[in-house]
């Protein structure tokens, strides 16, 4: 695959656009990179492939936004994210994703579109610890099983109105702390054979460049256009998510 343009076509920017969503901008819309890799391979190949390079990602995220984050947020969220990839782990076998990209796509909609029009949210403007198990939990479990752990997590985040950056070092910490729990239940399905690690390689140098255009953005947006980006991005994926959940149950 290697000798194939495609791979490179699909996979360049697939890596680019999640690094700059690594280093904070427009989070969730990194859930396109695995179908823009798709197009040329199986899906479950596309996510082995990208996770070692997420974790290279995050170590650079760490680094960029070591201390620019919200403890709190990530007390309460992080505990459910461990359960959250331990059911994706167990359920693997039996889980419909189709339904649950439906569930997600549904959810991240009507968030997305509450938060443009301005409406109050449900998840509330303070940190809970029963909101923050709970959308922890559903982000940990997503990232696992259909690598859509962005919408949960923003839709937590979003009404606490942190800075840009704040925000951004927040998400990256936690997902910093996810993908390195995810390692060893992948390594344990066979996703990491010698070919896909051997792709992950060619790819990985993109890493660092995706990250510094991430930072870069956040740190010269405004709060405003920051929040109206991740609303978009939101509205954008929710409506991907549910388009792809259907059309699998309905074809």
């Amino acid at each position: 695959m290697l000798t194939d343009p495609g791979f490179y076509f699909t996979s360049i920017p697939a890596v680019l656009l999640y690094g700059i969503a690594k280093g904070g901008f427009g989070g969730a819309l990194a859930i396109i990179s695995v179908p823009m890799m798709a197009l040329v391979m199986p899906p479950t190949q596309a996510a082995a492939i990208l996770l070692p390079i997420l974790v290279v990602m995050d170590m650079l995220v760490v680094k960029t936004y070591w201390g620019v984050f919200d403890r709190r947020a990530l007390v309460l969220l992080l505990p459910g994210a461990l359960l959250g990839v331990a059911i994706g782990y167990f359920s693997a076998e039996a889980m419909n994703e189709h339904y649950m990209r439906i569930l997600i796509g549904l959810l991240s909609l009507a968030f997305g579109i509450q938060s443009l029009l301005g409406l109050k949210s449900l998840s509330g403007s303070e940190h809970h610890l029963l909101s923050g198990g709970l959308f922890g939990t559903l982000a940990g479990f997503t990232s696992f099983s259909i690598h859509a752990g962005g919408p949960p997590l923003t839709m937590y985040l979003m009404p606490k109105q942190l800075a840009p950056l704040m925000f951004a070092g927040t998400a990256g910490m936690f997902f910093a702390v996810v993908n390195l729990v995810k390692l060893p239940p992948y390594f344990l399905l066979g996703q990491f054979t010698g070919a896909n690690l051997l792709y992950s390689l060619a790819l990985v140098p993109l890493a660092p460049l995706g990250v510094k255009l991430g930072h870069y953005l956040v740190k010269r947006s405004t709060p405003g256009f920051y929040y109206q980006v991740v609303s978009v991005c939101l509205v954008l994926i929710g409506a991907k998510l549910l388009w792809d959940g259907a059309s699998a149950l309905y074809t």
